[in-house]
């Protein structure tokens, strides 16, 4: 029998997705060491992860996988170590021309009204911060600004002057820089602009708004699709869109239009949230599928996007919506929290995803090629 090369392997593990990321390794990066000694083969992964978890049993599946195709392998050693993601950056020259010390803009979006979509902005928003990522928010919803109310934020944007005209300085809160109409109008006034007002105000967020560096910028979209989205995808090039959903198929039908509207503008999709999963009573402990069950899931599915979560019902969100405290940061142990944490990894581990597969360029560190 003919000894197996590394090339071989190589093929072999080109196959094998990830379990978490979903992505094989060397698109990923992700092989650290790599030798093949007769009949003794030996694999280093270093994967990224926020949280520092590595399911061992996802990995010996791998293991499993590669003695199916090689059975002539006595031993198979495969050291999988978790490290902490360094953020990636999405390269690109209109981007980098309005906002250039911001690596990744990612919306936050939906395709109606009450999904609780600005929600989960928010708390995504704060859990990137809490996890050391350099993060901004802009409200995007100019007609019904929400983010001042939910994040507790009264004062008003600093403004002055520079040798480029007018600039202003965002609002700090829970360690993320924002910005809002909200901050500027009067919060009893209605705001009542036509298209092109709304869509200026936008443009402005970007150019007029002294960001510094940031990791990520995220916009808290409006519902729908219509000027603002257009105008947000024609002016910056996005990292990608989140697409917030709840079970039920009325919502579902508008959120499969925000995704494909996307798609037709050439804005990735990292994936879909369902918010109002479901509840658990608390007295009795059992769950109700009040909207519907796994309406994002299937979804997801049929369109062929990531599914990056759940996040069940609980008054404790609405509560801190409403006093400006974020559920992620008021109670960071709770159930509901922990999957707002899962969510913001897995659109993190996307937005990896996403750079690696734009800039063309994979790097695999082997030892010497037969």
């Amino acid at each position: 029998m003919a000894d197996i090369t590394k090339s071989e392997i190589l093929n072999t593990l080109k196959k094998l997705n990830d379990p978490n990321l979903k992505t094989d390794h060397l698109t990923l990066n992700s092989i650290k060491d790599f030798s093949l000694e007769k009949d003794s083969l030996k694999i280093e992964i270093s994967i990224p992860s926020a949280e520092g978890r590595i399911e061992k049993k996802s990995y010996e599946k791998m293991v499993d996988a590669i003695k199916r195709e090689h059975s002539s392998l006595k031993e198979i050693h495969l050291n999988v170590q978790s490290i902490k993601p360094i953020v990636s950056t999405h390269q690109d020259p209109k981007k980098d021309k309005l906002l250039p010390e911001v690596k990744n803009t990612i919306a936050v979006a939906s395709g109606k009204g009450g999904v609780g979509k600005s929600t989960v902005a928010v708390n995504v928003a704060v859990a990137l911060a809490k996890d050391g990522a350099k993060v901004g928010l802009i409200d995007a919803d100019i007609y019904g600004p929400s983010i001042p109310l939910m994040l507790g934020v009264q004062q008003k944007p600093k403004v002055f002057k520079t040798e480029s005209g007018m600039k202003m300085e965002p609002v700090l809160s829970y360690g993320i820089k924002l910005i809002s109409i909200g901050f500027l109008v009067d919060d009893k006034a209605p705001v009542i602009w036509r298209g092109p007002m709304a869509s200026g105000a936008i443009k402005q967020f970007m150019a007029d708004v002294v960001w510094g560096e940031l990791d990520y910028l995220v916009f808290d979209m409006p519902p729908g699709t219509g000027d603002i989205q257009l105008t947000l995808v024609q002016t910056v090039p996005l990292t990608g869109a989140v697409i917030v959903t709840t079970p039920q198929e009325v919502a579902l039908i508008d959120a499969r239009k925000a995704l494909k509207m996307f798609n037709r503008v050439n804005v990735p999709v990292l994936g879909i949230v369902e918010n109002m999963s479901y509840f658990i009573a608390p007295d009795t402990g059992n769950r109700y599928d009040i909207f519907g069950a796994g309406g994002g899931e299937k979804l997801s599915e049929e369109l062929q996007t990531t599914f990056l979560g759940s996040i069940p019902i609980d008054a404790r969100i609405r509560e801190g919506g409403d006093k400006g405290v974020p559920i992620i940061h008021d109670d960071p142990d709770t159930k509901h929290a922990a999957a707002i944490m899962d969510i913001t990894h897995n659109i993190v581990e996307q937005v990896n995803i996403r750079n690696s597969k734009s800039t063309g360029k994979v790097e695999i560190l082997l030892g010497n090629n037969d």
